[in-house]
């Protein structure tokens, strides 16, 4: 799955191309100051809650573009609040072609606040595999035949639906 441009979530590869959530976040923030946390619940908002990017990529990223002096820092009620400077803005403006790219693939993937329903549906999922990972191991011979006969029948019948 790497070299997709986008997928970093239960479900596909990387989210976004190396490099690329710079601009994500930039012109998250032409837009209003937001501190980290605001940034993730509002990409995970975008994508329907089928992508929610780690602390551990928009905190560094933040920083980063902090030191190249694209974003500035201030404390407000205890958090660290980031707004687009001058240079920034500059800075976007003239990537406009590559964020216009990662806006449009965003759309053409099909998400949006209105997917709570696939949300939904990909979380029973888990929650099957959870039970069957969980508790499989102590079922009967007989017990697991049944349970491949549902997974088989159910799956026949999702592919029925999706090939409509």
């Amino acid at each position: 799955m790497h070299g997709h441009r986008f997928g970093h979530g239960p479900w596909m590869g990387r989210m976004f191309r190396k490099g690329d959530f710079k601009y994500v976040i930039l012109d998250m923030l032409k837009d209003k100051p937001r501190h980290g946390y605001e940034i993730i619940r509002e990409l995970e908002g975008q994508f329907g809650g089928l992508y929610v990017p780690s602390a551990g990529i928009v905190y560094p990223t933040l920083q980063y573009l902090e030191e190249l002096g694209y974003v500035s820092a201030a404390e407000q009620d205890a958090k660290k609040v980031y707004t687009i400077t001058d240079e920034g803005r500059k800075f976007l403006d003239a990537q406009k072609v590559t964020v216009d790219g990662i806006r449009d693939h965003i759309k053409d993937c099909g998400f949006s606040r209105s997917h709570h329903e696939f949300h939904d549906l990909m979380h029973d999922i888990g929650r099957i595999t959870r039970l069957c990972a969980g508790s499989g191991w102590a079922a009967t011979p007989d017990d697991l035949k049944k349970i491949r006969k549902i997974v088989d029948d159910t799956y026949e019948d999702i592919d029925k639906i999706l090939k409509r």
